[in-house]
């Protein structure tokens, strides 16, 4: 019988070449997602207004511009309507909502995302601010009931708040309950699957730890990289940035007594 590979031998080189042949297909499908894959990321409801038929959610998108997450919207759910691009203000109008998209005064590098009812618009909202952004006839059916009994109100949107409070109810901080009763704003975007970090705020806000914003995580120094070694008696020393090795000293003699050179060991 003649004498073969054996068969343990073969059973490990197949092995190893489907092991191979899988990390290179992983390695592969990870480098062509990169830089084109949809990360799902939701809004943190940051203050509720109203009940029943009149309600108003506010959402912040932190670190995105008025246009950009006017965009994300759209491309998300397309708008019945929608006001022309401005840096500040913009609306996009459904069939049961209207979404204020705006900047944030007192935060300008946010947009504040504000879900509202349409019978909480008609019933807070100036029909004259709107006239800088939604046509005439749009802005007619939008109050087509008219306004409430003590008539139109002036508010302008949850960033203006300050100034131009809503004519009905107060905002607060969202109970349990209100933030399950939430509509959730979500959207897509290209992302990496490699993704960096970012220090996010002290947390203090309200809707800071929700599902879109970006959890606050606490500062840690940055390692300087330097090696930690343990002298004979028993303290930590600290090198350079680098590893200094032991210095080398010349190999000591000493003379035996029938005239022979040992050396230590």
């Amino acid at each position: 019988m003649a004498s073969g590979e054996p068969m343990s031998s073969r059973l490990s080189r197949w092995a190893s070449a489907i092991h191979l042949s899988v990390v290179l297909a992983l390695m592969v499908t990870l480098l062509s997602a990169c830089g084109s894959l949809k990360v799902e990321e939701t809004y943190p409801l940051e203050s509720v207004n109203g009940s029943g038929s009149q309600t108003s959610y506010v959402y912040r998108a932190a670190g995105v511009t008025v246009q950009e997450a006017a965009k994300e919207l759209v491309e998300q759910k397309k708008p019945e309507q929608q006001s022309k691009a401005d840096p500040d203000h913009m609306f996009l109008v459904y069939s049961d909502q209207v979404i204020h998209v705006q900047k944030d005064e007192n935060k300008p590098e946010d947009s504040l995302v504000e879900v509202d009812s349409k019978e909480y618009f008609r019933q807070n909202y100036s029909p004259s601010f709107l006239e800088g952004y939604l046509l005439a006839n749009l802005i007619g059916s939008l109050f087509d009931g008219g306004p409430r009994s003590g008539g139109y109100g002036d508010y302008r949107g949850y960033g203006s708040m300050g100034s131009n409070p809503p004519a009905t109810g107060k905002y607060h901080a969202p109970s349990a309950a209100e933030k399950k009763a939430a509509p959730p704003v979500t959207v897509e975007k290209k992302g990496s699957i490699f993704k960096r970090s970012k220090t996010g705020d002290d947390g203090s806000s309200v809707g800071s730890n929700g599902l879109f914003g970006k959890k606050s995580s606490s500062s840690s120094s940055s390692s300087s990289g330097k090696i930690t070694r343990e002298d004979g008696s028993g303290s930590s020393k600290k090198s350079s940035g680098y590893f200094t090795p032991r210095k080398k000293s010349a190999p000591r003699t000493k003379s035996g007594g029938f005239g022979r050179i040992s050396k230590r060991r």
